[in-house]
């Protein structure tokens, strides 16, 4: 310990007493204390389970939407480097934000029922094209009011039951007035993939289109899409890879945003 830390002259020159020790001790209670500490933040990052550091860390992810900026949630331009069929390089500019709302009217009857059990906090939407314009995609982050639990038994019924190939939950997409995406609507859903979250309560999705409105007669998942040798309408038009690609970049930003928002130096 430097001088002027809490011992006088005396203090500091005495050798072999109980001054030292005490030193000593503190300074093991502090380094416990620590690792302790940067033990819980660190379970919380790997999606583990914790203690009260955990579970703290996962209300704060699910209070993000109202102090957050949009333009970190949903950047007005996002690179996708290697994103597009082929390893071809895509970059998104969004085109329009939704208000932030509840979920009653944002999801098909059926999808919002699967989704009831995790609840509904606020979801946030936008709308991308691609540097085309042949293309739009709405991402969007429905903030839940579940657990880690809930979190990770809806995850675990969409991996086991392959919710994410069902052409009946299909999440419905954001046209706005005024822009390329006006004209995209329930019938124009070509590809899609949603994302449940198991280390904060947000589902993350994305839906894509074509931007000239044109019907979408046999809308495909992403993850079929953009699989080898894939040849259905989506697949070849790449709208797999458009969905799959900005959902990860947006899911991607999410979780530095969690986690530079609620891991504590150790």
């Amino acid at each position: 310990m430097a001088p002027g830390e809490g011992y006088g002259e005396r203090g500091r020159t005495r050798v072999g007493g109980v001054r030292p020790r005490i030193a000593v001790a503190a300074v093991c209670v502090v380094l416990g204390l620590g690792l302790i500490g940067g033990a819980v933040t660190g379970s919380w990052l790997i999606g583990e389970p914790g203690g009260t550091g955990g579970a703290s860390g996962f209300a704060a992810a699910g209070a993000l939407w109202h102090s957050v900026p949009v333009d970190q949630l949903f950047p007005p331009t996002v690179k996708g480097r290697g994103a597009g069929p082929g390893g071809a390089d895509r970059t998104w500019t969004r085109v329009a934000v939704a208000p932030d709302s509840g979920c009653a009217d944002a999801f098909d009857p059926l999808l919002r029922k699967t989704l009831a059990p995790v609840g509904c906090a606020r979801l946030l939407r936008a709308t991308y094209t691609d540097a085309t314009q042949s293309y739009v995609t709405t991402v969007g982050l429905l903030f839940t009011t579940a657990d880690a639990t809930a979190m990770n038994s809806l995850a675990t019924r969409f991996k086991n039951e392959q919710l994410t190939r069902r052409t009946d939950l299909i999440p419905r997409p954001y046209a706005a007035e005024g822009t390329v995406a006006a004209a995209f609507g329930d019938k124009q859903r070509a590809s899609w993939t949603v994302s449940v979250l198991t280390e904060a309560p947000v589902v993350v999705y994305a839906v894509s289109g074509w931007a000239d409105g044109r019907t979408a007669d046999d809308p495909q998942p992403a993850a079929d899409a953009t699989a080898s040798g894939a040849t259905t309408a989506p697949a070849q038009a790449g709208l797999g890879n458009e969905a799959q690609g900005l959902a990860d970049r947006i899911e991607r930003g999410l979780r530095r945003t969690v986690k530079s928002a609620t891991e504590k130096p150790s």
